[in-house]
């Protein structure tokens, strides 16, 4: 059907002129969209275009403002690799992906609010882990200022509390130089990082750093974000989950040390109050100082839509 102008107003129809290029003309760009177009990806990119055509509008963004936006995703990609993914700590400085953790899992929980509490994924998660030994080590590379804790802890059913076999546990952390493994030459592959699996019991353990505060990547495009909102980098101390059973669904979560900073502060948002855990000192074992227990719960699959465990990953070597 004809239409007047940039405005897309149908031919002969007596209304009041917007000025500029209006809603009707964003709605002419998402019904462009053809027959075969995924049902899924239109119902997402419908509202993607029509919201940033309007923030666009909110805001009389400048062609000088919307190129600067460009060019700071243009440099995310230019900065991601194999071993780090700028795009997704872009997405975390803002909220993004706490925000869609959280949607993904609350659309999953509703039928169980007793299963462990999801968190992000983070940019340097692996899909390679080494598996190691019921009780096994992580830390390989063991800085002078680290101290050894010694993490222990039963994986249950949810709805029922008693205890999975064989379950997996995917653990990883940062140094205490505030790097993980990928990032830093002097730790060796892998170090800080471990798949474990549940006993008969449902029990796991294994040794580990106690984490440490430390700052996101601070030389890209989202340190420059960070900046440029007057906001810090860091972390507060936390270690990084997947456990994951055959029956049930999949957690990726962070536990955080309640004695650390920042846990007011996240830089990327992701601090929620059930996942701050409290270390003890250990005794009678020369290897750890501290000690924690964490237990896990798990829901069953059919009691739950989608999980939280990552097809992709982040700065991941797959």
């Amino acid at each position: 059907m004809a239409t007047n102008g940039v405005n897309g107003n149908k031919a002969g129809a007596v209304q009041t002129p917007e000025v500029g290029l209006g809603k009707e003309w964003t709605e002419q760009i998402i019904s462009a969209m053809g027959p075969k177009t995924d049902d899924r990806l239109r119902e997402v990119l419908g509202p993607l275009i029509r919201h940033i055509h309007d923030f666009a509008r909110e805001v009389n963004l400048t062609v000088d403002e919307w190129m600067a936006g460009v060019q700071l995703v243009n440099w995310a990609g230019q900065m991601s690799n194999e071993r780090r993914n700028e795009g997704q700590l872009l997405c975390d400085v803002i909220g993004l992906e706490s925000l869609v953790d959280d949607i993904t899992v609350r659309k999953a929980a509703a039928a169980d609010d007793s299963a462990t509490a999801s968190a992000i994924l983070g940019p340097f998660f692996r899909h390679d882990h080494p598996v190691r030994e019921f009780g096994g080590t992580t830390t390989f590379n063991t800085p002078e200022d680290g101290q050894v804790a010694y993490v222990h802890g039963t994986v249950t059913d949810a709805k029922t509390g008693k205890p999975i076999q064989n379950a997996s546990i995917d653990v990883w952390q940062a140094s205490t130089n505030g790097l993980y493994e990928q990032q830093d030459e002097n730790q060796i592959e892998h170090n800080l990082r471990g798949k474990f699996y549940t006993n008969d019991k449902g029990e796991y353990a294994f040794y580990c750093l106690r984490p440490t505060p430390y700052p996101v990547p601070f030389d890209g495009p989202a340190g420059k974000l960070l900046q440029l909102m007057d906001r810090h980098p860091y972390r507060p101390a936390h270690i990084h989950y997947i456990v994951q059973h055959e029956g049930h669904k999949p957690i990726t979560t962070q536990i955080f040390d309640a004695e650390s900073k920042y846990l007011d502060d996240d830089s990327v948002f992701a601090v929620k109050d059930s996942l701050v855990v409290k270390f003890e000192p250990r005794k009678g074992d020369s290897q750890a100082e501290w000690e924690l227990q964490y237990d896990v719960a798990l829901a069953r699959d059919d009691e739950k839509g989608l999980g939280s465990t990552p097809s992709t990953s982040s700065g991941a070597i797959a």
